[in-house]
């Protein structure tokens, strides 16, 4: 989604005031999805970069007292330190779980054996789908692989995606399967972003979290919020988020006026 020529969108009264209610818990975990939220989408996922805006409120985030901030990402870990190139104070969760970089940069990755069979099963499979219908191309997952169809017609989409799913089912058992936008996901591990944001939140000890997210994905994340959490939803879409805003720029000014309010030192220091 390309930049408003007019700027953001006004923030609603009620999302203005449950900012200003979540910027005064003590311990605030403010919680990320990347593309679609703080980054338009793109064609080539290498390329995206969060807009300044959203980039700069981040970082104004970062560095309040009693405040941390997690990127919850679909990407692989690699590939989402690359494209955020956020401070190492930033906690990052990538594969939607199964990857995760805490404070102790020692944290490590690994699958079993049985898990590595499965991942190059699942190689062979979907590499002859990609292979076989233009503009379907195949990215590798920690846990597994994530079929992108954004370039392709419809038609092909709709195709490669039953395809893969009924042969990818047919060949590995107890499979975890994703459907995001122009993307099917295979992971042989079964994290969900809701996982990851629980995880997050004993680990920093949060009172309250806030989370924004725009994918089908992010849903997990959302129906993990409790009363006193605040999610914002980026797009159209079905979603459990109390919240909701059109896209990125408008993703940014919530961050930012979360920001603002925060170190307006309202909070319980």
């Amino acid at each position: 989604m390309p930049p408003s020529p007019s700027g953001p969108e006004p923030l609603s009264s009620s999302l203005i005031g449950a900012l200003r209610e979540l910027a005064r818990v003590k311990r605030l975990l403010v919680a990320l999805d990347f593309d679609g939220t703080l980054a338009p989408e793109v064609d080539n996922p290498a390329a995206a970069r969060a807009i300044p805006e959203a980039r700069d409120a981040v970082l104004r985030l970062l560095a309040l007292p009693n405040t941390r901030v997690a990127l919850i990402s679909g990407r692989s870990l690699s590939s989402l330190i690359e494209v955020a190139d956020l401070p190492d104070t930033t906690l990052l969760v990538g594969s939607h779980g199964v990857e995760i970089r805490l404070d102790d940069p020692s944290d490590r990755f690994s699958l079993d054996t049985a898990e590595l069979e499965k991942v190059e099963v699942l190689h062979e499979v979907l590499g002859d789908v990609a292979d076989s219908i233009d503009q379907v191309w195949l990215e590798a997952k920690p846990a597994g692989f994530a079929l992108h169809t954004r370039l392709a017609t419809e038609h092909d989409s709709r195709i490669a995606h039953l395809v893969a799913l009924s042969e990818a089912q047919a060949e590995v058992d107890n499979l975890t399967v994703r459907e995001g936008k122009n993307v099917l996901e295979f992971s042989v591990r079964p994290n969900t972003k809701g996982e990851a944001l629980e995880h997050l939140r004993r680990y920093t000890a949060a009172d309250a979290v806030f989370y924004a997210g725009d994918d089908v994905t992010d849903e997990d994340a959302f129906a993990a919020l409790t009363p006193d959490d605040l999610g914002v939803k980026s797009g159209s879409g079905a979603t459990e988020a109390a919240f909701r805003v059109p896209g990125p720029d408008e993703i940014a000014l919530v961050l930012s006026t979360l920001a603002t309010f925060r170190e307006g030192d309202v909070h319980e220091q």
